[in-house]
């Protein structure tokens, strides 16, 4: 089982949260932390959702699903959040990837680019794939953690 689990939209990610809250609960059988919008207000701004619940998911080591529009400014503002590693979850092969390749503890879908039930099948692959312990993705992990820019 996998916890902790959250989810966090704005506003067009909301209709999208909502149905998926329901789905991971009543169909995946996991209980997952619902951070809000808590309420459909086109003034919200992503980040007062997406930055929290990464935070909280970094320091539980635990999973969370971000949603937006498009799902890039979510996952923009997930990994800013140190310790995040929040992918694109497009299609379900680029979702089982970013768990199965890349170790993701974020999951960012764009609610105006993909359907309702894309999107659960989606969610379902990513939570369902495991981390490979293989070297070489280990290997490169530890370096993008140890990276330094400047």
């Amino acid at each position: 089982m996998i916890t902790p689990l959250y989810i966090a939209s704005d506003h067009a990610g909301y209709k999208l949260k909502t149905r998926l809250v329901r789905y991971i609960t009543n169909s995946l059988k996991l209980e997952i932390e619902d951070m809000g919008a808590h309420e459909y207000d086109e003034a919200d701004d992503y980040t007062d959702f997406i930055v929290p619940a990464a935070k909280k998911t970094v320091d539980t080591n635990g999973r969370v699903i971000v949603i937006g529009g498009s799902g890039n400014g979510e996952a923009i503002a997930a990994n800013k959040v140190p310790g995040m590693r929040c992918a694109l979850g497009y299609n379900i092969e680029a979702a089982e990837l970013a768990m199965a390749h890349n170790n993701s503890n974020g999951l960012s879908l764009g609610a105006r680019l993909i359907t309702e039930d894309h999107a659960m099948a989606i969610v379902k692959k990513w939570l369902e794939t495991e981390f490979s312990s293989d070297e070489r993705h280990v290997r490169r992990l530890k370096k993008v953690a140890d990276l330094e820019i400047t």
